[in-house]
């Protein structure tokens, strides 16, 4: 298992627009969907045991702050000619048995991946009311066998204090996972 930090996007940059079908064919774009509200930009996959190991909590996380209001969505950006556990059919499957009740994108040319710079999954990029971005970084210390419980702490940390307009954590870990699978000629210079 080839383990891949995030590229850690500077904060304070703002949110890369982008416009992507989800699981039904529908079309989900960042703005108006997230027009004065706080927004999480996952990007996840289905085959990933990065995060297989924390979808669970990963779900119920997401639930929890959706409620709160903030927009959140996953978006997938693998390369699903190479690797098909990854094509939208798949998605359709991962999203009924993860129990994701966020918008889960396609991003087939990998264009939105590039934008946030997004370097793994999970890769997480949490942007404020203004859709500036005030974290990004790892769910938690857990990973596949390495015996931490799977918390959500870090990422929680950020959704509690962005819903809660305070000031975000300077000392932010980068997340960690497998590589998103690029193709060819899109590999990122980041």
């Amino acid at each position: 298992m080839a383990q891949t930090p995030s590229s850690m996007l500077a904060l304070g940059t703002r949110a890369p627009e982008f416009s992507l079908p989800d699981t039904t064919g529908q079309h989900w774009s960042l703005y108006p969907e997230a027009t004065d509200r706080p927004v999480l930009v996952m990007f996840l996959c289905n085959h990933c045991p990065y995060v297989i190991h924390i979808r669970n909590a990963l779900a119920a996380l997401t639930r929890e702050f959706q409620e709160k209001g903030i927009v959140i969505v996953g978006i997938n950006a693998n390369d699903a000619v190479h690797y098909p556990a990854d094509s939208p059919e798949k998605m359709v499957e991962e999203k009924a048995l993860a129990g994701y009740v966020f918008p889960y994108l396609f991003d087939e040319t990998q264009q939105v991946a590039l934008a946030y710079q997004a370097a793994c999954t999970p890769d997480f990029f949490l942007f404020d009311r203004e859709h500036h971005l005030v974290y990004r970084g790892q769910f938690d210390d857990s990973r596949p066998k390495n015996g931490q419980p799977v918390t959500g702490a870090d990422l929680r940390a950020a959704l509690e204090a962005v819903v809660n307009d305070q000031p975000q954590t300077q000392e932010q870990i980068p997340s960690l996972g497998c590589n998103i699978k690029w193709k060819a000629g899109n590999e990122p210079r980041y």
